[in-house]
């Protein structure tokens, strides 16, 4: 009976480093060294063995780095990486690798050992991940054996993909490590419960963006409370819920559309619903991002539970009569997307609008499209009080006649008030003394907002038409 210590990682890659050393100095100065390594690793001819290739987007490489990492975590996994080099290290594939050596990319030598080249890939502020931009596998698992060649995205474009060649002695041992690795990225994917925003480049690459939502605490958002419920039944109550609702055959695919004046508070509350369900995956479609709505639907298929926020939908979705070509496809492919979604999917359809007038019915109404409007409007008086409060912490108020003009601002929205009270404190900081607003000060912020400002910039602080007559 045998009395050999079991066979460490350390000693496998001894072992395999000598393998290399023999291999190298090999009389058989014929044989390319790869087309040595590859018949020495499967003992067999590797000319004649498949090769399976898959490509992954761009946005994917931390993700098949990832998978690749846990698919040779497990304990019974051996691999060496190796790179490659010489004039040859640009492959199209691992076929070039076992072709004789007059047969390159463009001709002459063939590839040669070198090193392996790696890429830091920027997830968000706090995290970079190092992923494999040009390397070679040799991978044991039991008896089976694989060579993965993983060739990155290029810096300058092309080829705008990440690709992943397989070579098995069996077709379907190479596909069954492809579904394995797919299977993985679900599991590993970095996007998953962070917010982010896709952005379609030329020749149709996608990348993604990180985004850091601050948090919003519920007595930040002034609305009335019976209001603020709804909101958060359909949203955040659905989340709470969703296995239940699942479990009873309730489909959770949902939308809320959220419209109002200018300034009353819309991106503020869609922040504050995204901030409060933090495991779920957020993902912003912004103006420079509309081109990528059916990327963005798929990859919250993928990462759901999932929400998408769109930001004024009506500069996308507007009277077709009223509409570029280019428009109106961006506005099917949001209605088609939303409806190609699965009723038992977890994903939550965000949207804003100043002008609900002028969405399609089918977008405002239709079951299935958006399950519930609902309108942020302008603050009441007790809104507005409360508002005042909020906006003036830190400061120094002497104020007498706050009711009154807390009266008078009937009509506004919560940015006008906001901006009533930064400028007021800038009033307030031109008599050089201790920064304590007083009732002027206020005053005179109201009459330049109000009166000196013109229209255009009541307009771009939401004021209502025929709001706060002059005293």
């Amino acid at each position: 009976m045998s009395t050999d210590r079991p066979f460490s990682t350390q000693d496998f890659g001894a072992s395999f480093k000598g393998f290399l050393d023999r291999i190298a100095s090999s009389t058989d100065a014929e044989a390319p060294i790869f087309v040595r390594l590859l018949s020495a690793h499967f003992e067999t001819d590797p000319t004649q063995l498949p090769i399976v290739t898959q490509q992954f987007e761009k946005s994917d490489q931390p993700n098949v780095q990832n998978a690749l990492e846990a698919y040779l975590d497990r304990p019974e996994c051996r691999a060496e990486l190796m790179g490659i080099g010489g004039p040859e290290k640009i492959l199209s594939g691992l076929s070039q690798l076992v072709v004789p050596g007059s047969v390159g990319l463009m001709g002459g030598s063939s590839p040669q050992l070198g090193p392996v080249e790696y890429s830091n890939i920027l997830l968000d502020a706090d995290r970079v991940k190092t992923c494999v931009q040009s390397g070679l596998y040799l991978i044991r698992v039991g008896q089976e054996r694989l060579a993965v060649l993983v060739k990155g995205p290029s810096q300058l474009g092309f080829p705008p993909n990440l690709s992943i060649d397989v070579m098995a002695r069996q077709c379907e041992t190479a596909e069954a490590f492809l579904a394995h690795l797919r299977t993985e990225m679900r599991r590993h994917n970095v996007y998953r419960g962070r917010t982010i925003s896709l952005q379609e480049e030329k020749g149709g690459t996608v990348t993604v963006q990180f985004h850091q939502l601050r948090s919003i605490e519920r007595a930040n958002l002034i609305l009335p409370e019976a209001l603020l419920a709804r909101i958060e039944r359909q949203t955040l109550g659905f989340a709470r819920a969703s296995e239940m609702l699942r479990a009873a055959g309730q489909h959770l695919k949902r939308g809320l559309l959220l419209y109002g004046p200018p300034g009353t508070g819309k991106t503020l509350t869609m922040m504050y619903l995204a901030s409060q369900m933090p495991d779920r995956t957020t993902i912003l479609i912004t103006g420079g991002g509309v081109g990528s709505i059916e990327q963005s639907c798929t990859m919250a298929r993928l990462l759901q539970p999932a929400t998408i926020v769109l930001e004024d939908v009506d500069l996308i979705a507007e009277e077709r009569t009223h509409q570029s070509k280019n428009s109106n496809a961006i506005l099917f492919e949001m209605l088609n997307q939303m409806d190609g979604l699965a009723d038992d999917a977890d994903v939550l359809f965000l949207l804003t609008t100043n002008r609900p007038e002028i969405l399609e019915p089918a977008l405002a109404s239709r079951p299935g499209r958006v399950d519930q409007a609902i309108e942020i409007p302008l603050p009441d008086a007790e809104c507005r009080q409360r508002l005042f409060e909020l906006y003036s912490q830190g400061l120094v108020l002497q104020i007498q006649n706050l009711p009154s003009l807390v009266e008078r601002c009937r009509g506004v929205s919560a940015a006008f008030i906001r901006e009533l009270v930064r400028k007021a404190a800038l009033f307030a900081a031109d008599e050089r003394s201790e920064l304590c607003i007083r009732d002027e000060h206020l005053e005179a912020a109201f009459q330049e907002l109000m009166f000196d400002g013109g229209e255009l910039t009541k307009q771009l602080l939401g004021v209502a038409r025929q709001s706060a007559p002059r005293p």
